[in-house]
């Protein structure tokens, strides 16, 4: 993605997106943050978007069919009876996502980009202290997790209890 897409997306010469001195000012103050904002972007785009596919799937066509019956149009059916059931099944998927971004959000310093493993490493190599910037990455990253799994069995309970199962 940094090395092949965003030169094509972002070139002072011929970019598709922008070209000239905005290009080159803004690949050499943001290129690393746009290139792993966009890779990271569209591998958690690919993963969502088969979550909600098989969350509404997962919903028997029969409640389609009844909504249908009612006359609610197709928008109304998926807003009012398919989505809020879908919801609830894709709810853990989802979060197991948002919890791997964060920690695939560490993968962006093999571009450069100072994020927290890079200024581990950076610290470990200046000081030759190892120990001390990777145990503090590691609660954080560990605090962060834990929140977000919170978070997501907060949801749960809140958007399970009308649930009949």
């Amino acid at each position: 993605m940094h090395f092949a897409v965003l030169p094509l997306l972002i070139n002072p010469v011929d970019g598709f997106l922008i070209s000239g001195d905005a290009a080159r000012d803004l690949k050499q103050d943001y290129g690393a943050l746009v290139s792993g904002v966009l890779a990271l972007t569209l591998n958690a785009g690919a993963y969502i978007s088969e979550i909600f596919r098989a969350g509404i799937q997962s919903i028997d066509r029969g409640q389609s069919e009844a909504a249908r019956s009612l006359g609610l149009s197709f928008p109304r059916t998926m807003y009012h009876v398919v989505l809020p059931q879908a919801f609830r099944r894709m709810l853990p998927p989802l979060g197991n996502n948002a919890i791997a971004l964060l920690k695939d959000s560490s993968l962006i310093s093999a571009i450069g980009l100072s994020e927290l493993a890079y200024a581990a490493r950076t610290v470990a190599g200046a000081y030759s202290r190892y120990w001390e910037p990777y145990l503090t990455i590691s609660v954080i990253y560990w605090m962060l997790t834990l929140a977000l799994a919170y978070l997501v069995s907060r949801l749960e309970v809140r958007y399970g209890r009308g649930d009949t199962r």
